[in-house]
């Protein structure tokens, strides 16, 4: 075979414990992680900035289809905390720090925060879709960026994206927009 596969187990041993302080950061990651670090941090500030829209349209729905729209905004916003806490920990395994500075979540977000009357249903609709819709293409943009450079933050990104394109799917429903 022309390409056959070989490991220099003896080497990537040695590698191992030497740099060993390194984490799962080894020799053979594919980037660097400093950019890698600050769009996770992005990502953090994104999803808490969704969890936060959420919840509040969550708590301060009304109007007569209040129980299924908040009950929607609730699991919505309990899988965005999920997706900045996996985030979170992504950026520690990669050797950094996870930003959650409240004085700064807002302007490092890719979505913008809002809290349409509590009775406007339709607009905590759309400005919900709209953020989906601002998260799925920015996140499809990391993940093409990433490529094969980091496979597990990569794939960390496609779960993440996965559950948002679901989001934005259910809003849909909900707002009763053919696709």
């Amino acid at each position: 075979m022309p390409n056959q596969f070989a490991l220099d187990v003896t080497k990537i041993r040695d590698d191992a414990r030497r740099r060993m302080q390194e984490g799962p950061v080894t020799a053979t990651y594919g980037g660097d992680t400093d950019p890698v670090l600050d769009i996770l941090n992005q990502v953090v500030a994104t999803e808490i900035v969704c969890y936060l829209r959420y919840i509040q349209n969550s708590i301060a729905a009304a109007g007569i289809d209040r129980a299924q729209v908040a009950a929607e905004f609730k699991e919505h916003a309990a899988e965005e905390l999920q997706h900045g806490l996996r985030a979170a920990e992504r950026i520690n395994q990669l050797g950094g720090v996870p930003d959650f500075d409240p004085a700064t979540l807002a302007r490092r977000a890719h979505t913008e925060y809002s809290a349409p009357a509590a009775t406007d249903l339709d607009t905590m609709l759309r400005e919900n879709l709209v953020a989906e819709r601002i998260v799925i293409s920015s996140y499809q943009e990391i993940i093409r960026w990433i490529g094969d450079s980091d496979p597990t933050t990569r794939r960390l990104m496609e779960d993440i994206l996965e559950e948002e394109e679901e989001h934005a799917n259910d809003l849909t429903d909900l707002l009763g927009v053919q696709g």
